[in-house]
């Protein structure tokens, strides 16, 4: 068989989360590494794009940005700009900018994060605000959504405009609302979820509907295309707050439990306190009221979250939004590169095995 570099792979063949098989090649590409082959022109371009645009005649602005933005990471949400593009026929250069668009904001929401969450690796690096400070941190951050919404305008799409201004002022909301709930054991899983929707979902819904709107499709498509992104980025989510405490660092580009040690209330640890004992619950409740967590004590809130298969239930409900997100796409050509974005959906899943 030949992959999408052209290179001979021998295929294995494993069972997804949905129970159908997969196609897995071992050494060989996984899902973002085929679409980033299919896609490798307009990678590049992106690539070029974000290097010129993050240039400013202020040292600092490209020294601190290209910590961040050059680190890499996965460029998943700008590919999946290019990818729904391509899926949906689209012809021009508006998806370049607006795929570059996407990663200045995601990577402008970091930047804060890392203030906000006093993080200690970010992409296996130290983050910005620890070598350059919080000021310059914020600042940058604030740069690059400008240069985000530069890029918009240059689209000429109002509607374009529309969807990823708004879905700017939702990240931030949801960004707000989790820091006005750390440390409520009580927060309803129904928060958490609209939290993470925000925080996360609302950008990946936005990279796919963006493409459905510069290719003129119809309200349905674009609708389909928000499904699909919302659905994955719920998934994603779902799986890296699972991750915090079942992970590795390596996978994460962070320390392991760093969410138990901010005051996170994420889904495992609220379906572990649900569960528990009334000496569990207390435990939990006394925990958060500290100050700080150590080490001793992210074990055993390890201990709780496995004893009640917290993980295993949390990864349970992003397998049905990796669903969601696959059957949003039926509608459109069945072709490899809805091949790809499909196996993408359970990538984002089995990562966590």
């Amino acid at each position: 068989m030949l992959g999408a570099s052209g290179l001979s792979i021998t295929a294995e063949i494993v069972e997804k989360p949905d129970g159908k098989p997969l196609v897995q090649h071992p050494g060989g590409p996984n899902p973002v590494e085929r679409l980033s082959a299919l896609l490798h022109v307009d990678m590049a371009r992106v690539n070029e794009t974000i290097e010129a645009r993050m240039q400013s005649p202020i040292g600092t602005i490209p020294d601190l940005a290209s910590h961040l933005v050059g680190a890499g990471g996965k460029r998943l949400r700008p590919m999946i700009t290019l990818a729904t593009s391509s899926l949906l026929g689209y012809r021009g250069d508006h998806h370049i900018l607006l795929a570059t668009a996407v990663e200045f904001i995601h990577s402008a929401t970091l930047l804060h994060d890392d203030i906000v969450d006093g993080s200690d690796l970010r992409r296996g690096k130290p983050p910005a605000n620890r070598l350059w400070g919080n000021s310059a941190s914020v600042l940058v951050g604030d740069f690059l959504f400008a240069r985000s919404f530069s890029l918009m305008v240059e689209t000429g799409h109002l509607r374009v405009l529309d969807i990823l201004s708004r879905a700017s002022s939702i990240i931030a909301e949801g960004e707000v609302h989790q820091l006005a709930v750390i440390g409520d054991i009580d927060l309803p899983i129904d928060d958490y979820m609209t939290i993470i929707e925000a925080k996360t979902a609302e950008l990946f819904a936005a990279a796919a509907r963006v493409s459905a709107v510069i290719t003129k499709c119809s309200e349905a498509d674009e609708k389909a295309m928000d499904q699909f992104g919302r659905s994955l980025g719920l998934a994603f989510q779902l799986v890296d707050d699972a991750l915090d405490y079942s992970g590795q660092k390596q996978e994460l580009g962070k320390r392991v439990g760093d969410d138990f040690r901010e005051g996170k209330v994420t889904l495992p640890m609220s379906l572990a306190y649900h569960a528990g004992s009334s000496a569990e619950k207390d435990w939990w409740e006394q925990m958060l009221d500290a100050d700080s967590r150590n080490a001793a004590q992210l074990t055993l809130a390890n201990s709780y979250i496995e004893r009640h298969d917290a993980v295993g239930k949390t990864l349970s409900l992003a397998k049905s939004h990796a669903a969601q997100a696959k059957a949003a796409l039926d509608r459109f050509e069945d072709n490899e590169l809805r091949t790809c974005l499909r196996d993408l959906c359970d990538f984002v899943v089995t990562r966590a095995y």
